[in-house]
């Protein structure tokens, strides 16, 4: 009997321990989509990204333009000059390499820019999160894609278009 009754006791507590806290769900590719300055920034990011990305790509096809030289002349050069050709191949492609590490490296220019540009919004979002979340008593507020364990969220726990309102944009 004892053990019965301190089953259900223990069982009652483990429930009010739960139903004590509040979750919450946010999406915050659904949040971001809906943010005209995110949009604008990613246009931008993919604007410099590209430029980048040429200037890369016309420095690795002028190492492979001169290499095809080299083979196409390579019957006719003499010794040091096959090796000053080679030399100036492995400069350029080199060059090409050390380029391309620096825009898009961990921490190249494309990472700086991201971070410099999204850091405000995502500041922001943050700040309206905390701020819905405090005032509604969540302990816990979980963006809902990057949560790969939870396999189905009841929609009204979803404060998604709560921090939309919060931030302006209303939905």
């Amino acid at each position: 009997m004892k053990k019965i009754i301190a089953l259900l006791t223990l069982t009652f507590l483990c429930t009010m321990a739960a139903e004590a806290q509040k979750f919450a769900l946010i999406n915050m590719e659904y949040i971001l989509k809906n943010i005209p300055a995110y949009e604008m920034t990613n246009e931008q990011l993919n604007q410099v990204s590209k430029k980048w990305q040429n200037e890369v790509e016309a420095l690795q096809q002028e190492a492979q333009n001169m290499y095809k030289s080299y083979q196409s002349e390579l019957v006719f050069l003499s010794p040091e000059m096959k090796t000053k050709r080679e030399e100036a191949i492995v400069k350029k492609e080199q060059a090409a390499q050390e380029l391309k590490r620096k825009y898009f490296g961990p921490e190249g220019e494309l990472y700086k820019k991201r971070e410099s540009l999204m850091k405000p919004i995502q500041d922001e979002i943050y700040t309206a999160v905390k701020e819905i979340a405090e005032s509604n008593n969540y302990q816990v507020v979980v963006d809902r894609p990057s949560a790969m364990s939870i396999f189905y969220a009841s929609p009204k726990i979803d404060i998604s278009n709560d921090v939309l309102r919060k931030l302006g944009y209303s939905k």
